[in-house]
């Protein structure tokens, strides 16, 4: 009988079954032993694993109170690429990197806490109100006089006037609204605003109040932007930053920024908001119209959803 049929034999595998029996049982004390030796510091890393994690979850609760959708309709949650891609673009309008950077972080701080003490909230993304608040400063309009159209709560406005008042600026603000307590778009339901408060004069003072004695002295003209009366009201001045978010229909954009061509001052900075948004592709078009013609306006660039124009 040759080896291998010797150990496959019937005699054999009676023989060596006790040495086979004794080596599973030493492995299995072994086995035993690491086990009770892993048991204690396993439940206190467990233990400790599942603290830390409550411990993040209120963290994340207490959060997303603050910055989450809740109350709002809009998260104001940062993502790191986002932020980036903000600073790059925004650095690419000024020219200045660490200025950048400084101004949308600032803007970011005061878009939490204007939204925190304010009556309703900023309509947008996160990314591009703080573009907005950050790039406008940068770009050194030519005077102080800021026309909003269109500006639902008055919390950007509030927002922009503190932002210059960091840059060294007096702004003098005027803001044209129709007020019609509703968020007014063509093509769009006519609801409740997502934070429950209506759109009035009343929102707008209360909010501006918060930018101080600046904010407190804005002139507020109710009416729609195309109307002559509200025109003639307020095409007193030069204007040296103007704001375009009202209609935003083709139509309706082309009229603001003809009208804007009207009152800006040499230099003006004029903001384009939602530009370039696949939700409101009569922006862009309005836009690129009026560049293809005789024109003021010099296109500077993009930050976020946002277009920044110079007048010559």
């Amino acid at each position: 009988m040759n080896s291998r049929s010797l150990l496959h034999s019937s005699v054999s595998r009676r023989l060596l079954r006790p040495v086979a029996d004794l080596i599973d049982q030493r492995i299995e004390r072994q086995v035993r032993s690491a086990v009770r030796r892993s048991a204690a510091p396993a439940t206190a890393d467990t233990a400790r694993l599942v603290r830390d994690v409550e411990a993040l979850r209120h963290r994340q609760l207490t959060v997303e109170l603050l910055l989450g959708p809740g109350g709002r309709g809009i998260s104001r949650m940062v993502g790191e690429a986002s932020l980036e891609h903000l600073y790059a673009e925004v650095a690419a309008l000024s020219g200045d990197r660490d200025a950048a950077e400084r101004n949308v972080a600032a803007a970011f701080r005061l878009l939490v806490a204007l939204e925190s003490l304010g009556v309703g909230r900023i309509a947008g993304g996160t990314m591009n109100i703080c573009g907005k608040l950050g790039t406008i400063p940068l770009l050194d309009p030519p005077n102080d006089e800021i026309l909003e159209i269109g500006t639902l709560y008055g919390m950007f406005s509030a927002g922009l006037v503190r932002m210059m008042e960091r840059d060294g600026r007096n702004p003098n603000l005027t803001i044209v609204d129709p007020f019609a307590g509703v968020q007014l778009q063509p093509g769009t339901d006519q609801r409740p605003d997502p934070t429950g408060a209506p759109v009035d004069e009343h929102a707008v003072r209360t909010n501006l109040a918060l930018a101080g004695p600046a904010g407190a002295a804005a002139r507020i003209r109710q009416g729609f932007s195309e109307d002559p009366e509200t025109r003639a009201a307020v095409s007193d001045r030069d204007y040296g930053v103007i704001v375009v978010d009202g209609d935003h229909s083709a139509e309706g954009v082309a009229k603001d920024l003809e009208w804007a061509e009207e009152i800006a001052a040499p230099g003006a900075i004029v903001v384009l908001d939602d530009y370039d948004d696949p939700s409101w592709p009569g922006i862009k078009d309005a836009l690129d119209d009026r560049l293809k013609g005789s024109t003021r306006f010099t296109f500077l660039g993009k930050a976020a959803r946002s277009a920044y124009l110079r007048a010559t």
